[in-house]
């Protein structure tokens, strides 16, 4: 557990400019992340989250999704704190939890002080406010069936998280016990940091290296084979490289996208879950349409059957499971017959099968058709989900919504709101490059936003975003730039030597009757390009 007693600890000095001001505003933004927008001097928003995995407390500079209608518990935390000025924000020893100290007046006026406690222990993690030792109400239950020590409801008793027994704070000694592993005999810190400094100490003493933590106001951040590892002082036990970064805005850049995906699921709703689930369904669709056509290419075998047994009446009676007789070729060929049927009901039986498949043909290659165009819809669906930000999966929803592969929920989902869409802007080299990142934000971009001169670019024979550049003569490197940024946001991301067409947005033309995004080009040239993770984050950063 990276965020450790130890590193909490170092949060909080960072905290401490929050100690005075205003709590304005309470939004929440998932069901474990609530944002408290704080105003005096400064102005901070203060991120909590009780994820199981990656609970944490800091100021935080990132825009959030909030909820348009926010949980009870949100509701009742801006009841009793949104107008309140916080008097202290302190950890409780070496825990993993804080108490932030609010002075507010009540609904008559009257001054009251609350304590809003912030744990931090794993899944364990919770917001719970408390005043005069009685709990208000908290972001997660405890009934007494599940804790009879320490129950979390509206009204029982708060009891404080009990203090590990046994151990000593690391900040309050000069040397680490012998023999002793740092886990076991001190307080606030984890196994990552216990191997950091069981490591150090062949070169620096145990004072020096916690002189070294007190003193930190940096996060560093080492990543091995896309884990992430991290405290207030580098990890060289890993021998690998690391980041270094100020605390809070190296927890937003370790946790934020890593909870996105949460957030996208939590708020939108399961579209991952369904969009599988519909891929599931027309794979499936396809196979069985396969069989049925392979079956109907076959009739003629129906037809012969008929044929046969007409010629052959006086050797089929009712009782037959089967029947040999030779073809018109002189061979014997076995005809499987209903044996409640006499001859002429079973050729006329194979007669009206015989005339149903070769009908059915067409129409199995219609739906084998339509199958084919959805299934390919919600691959693509799948795919920018995977890439998506919240607005972006928020309007994917409304497209699914608008298409009637989803029920609206509410009243504001079925109406159509004629706002811009949430694409993507970069400026790069006195240009605007515009990026779609799903259907919507394609085919506006596409048919509304551009200029008939201006260049459009998108992966060759694949699902993908619509770039788009201001520019009616692109230099090289734009078009290298749009081209690779087409290939990024595509199914082929990880390969090398992709394709991306361009052309100008005046060749383009809509496909009559077809799903969002799609379109036809008029005439096109083709790069090939390979994708540079450095590159990238430097347009994106634009």
């Amino acid at each position: 557990m990276a965020f450790d007693g130890i590193f909490l600890h170092q949060v909080v000095k960072q905290l401490q400019p929050a100690v005075s001001e205003r709590i304005v505003k309470i939004y929440q933004i998932s069901d474990t992340e609530v944002l408290l927008m704080l105003k005096g001097h400064y102005s901070f928003q203060l991120m909590i989250s009780t994820h199981s995995k990656y609970n944490r407390i800091h100021f935080t500079e990132k825009k959030y999704p909030t909820r348009s209608t926010p949980s009870n518990f949100i509701m009742l935390l801006r009841k009793y704190l949104e107008g309140g000025i916080i008097t202290s924000l302190q950890q409780a020893g070496l825990d993993r939890y804080l108490i932030i100290k609010v002075n507010n007046r009540n609904e008559i006026g009257d001054r009251i002080t609350l304590d809003l406690y912030v744990e931090l222990m794993g899944k364990y993690a919770n917001i719970i406010l408390v005043q005069n030792d009685r709990i208000i109400d908290a972001l997660k239950h405890i009934p007494p069936f599940e804790n009879t020590v320490r129950t979390i409801q509206p009204g029982a008793r708060f009891v404080v998280t009990a203090p590990q027994v046994g151990k000593v704070n690391p900040f309050e000694i000069e040397k680490l016990p012998e023999t002793e592993n740092p886990t076991s005999c001190l307080t606030g810190v984890s196994s990552l940091l216990a191997d950091e400094i069981l490591y150090r100490l062949s070169r620096q003493s145990f004072k020096e290296i916690m002189q070294e933590i007190s003193n930190s106001d940096s996060l560093y951040l080492t990543n091995i084979n896309d884990e992430q590892y991290f405290h207030c002082i580098a990890l060289t036990h890993l021998k690998k490289d690391y980041q270094k970064m100020p605390i809070c805005s190296g927890l937003d850049y370790v946790y934020f996208t890593k909870e996105e995906k949460e957030r996208i699921r939590q708020i939108t709703g399961d579209l991952f879950k369904f969009t599988r689930k519909e891929i599931n369904k027309f794979t499936k669709k396809i196979d069985n349409l396969n069989n049925s056509l392979q079956e109907a290419d076959n009739c003629e075998i129906y037809r012969d059957y008929g044929q046969l047994i007409y010629s052959n009446l006086s050797e089929i009676h009712k009782g037959q499971k089967q029947v040999t007789l030779l073809d018109f070729d002189n061979k014997e060929v076995t005809i499987p017959l209903n044996e409640k049927l006499d001859g002429k009901g079973n050729a006329k039986k194979f007669f009206t099968k015989y005339r149903k498949l070769s009908v059915s043909k067409k129409y199995i290659n219609e739906q084998i058709a339509i199958a084919q165009d959805n299934l390919n819809y919600f691959t693509q669906i799948l795919q920018q989900l995977e890439m998506s930000d919240f607005n972006s999966a928020e309007e994917i929803k409304q497209e699914l919504i608008n298409n009637g592969y989803l029920k609206a929920s509410a009243r504001k989902e079925r109406i159509k709101k004629p706002k811009e869409p949430n694409y993507t802007k970069i400026n790069f080299d006195d240009h605007l490059i515009l990026l779609g990142k799903n259907n919507i934000q394609n085919d506006y971009i596409s048919f509304k936003k551009a200029n008939r001169t201006d260049y459009w670019f998108h992966v060759k024979d694949g699902s993908g975003s619509h770039v788009i550049i201001n520019s009616a003569t692109p230099t090289e490197k734009e078009i290298r730039a749009c081209a690779m940024l087409a290939a990024y946001y595509s199914k082929y991301r990880s390969s090398s030597s992709i394709p991306v067409n361009y052309t100008q947005v005046k060749n383009l033309k809509k496909i009559p009757n077809s799903k969002l995004g799609k379109v036809a080009m008029k005439e096109y040239k083709t790069i090939y390009i390979d994708i540079d993770e450095k590159t990238i984050e430097q347009l994106l950063g634009h």
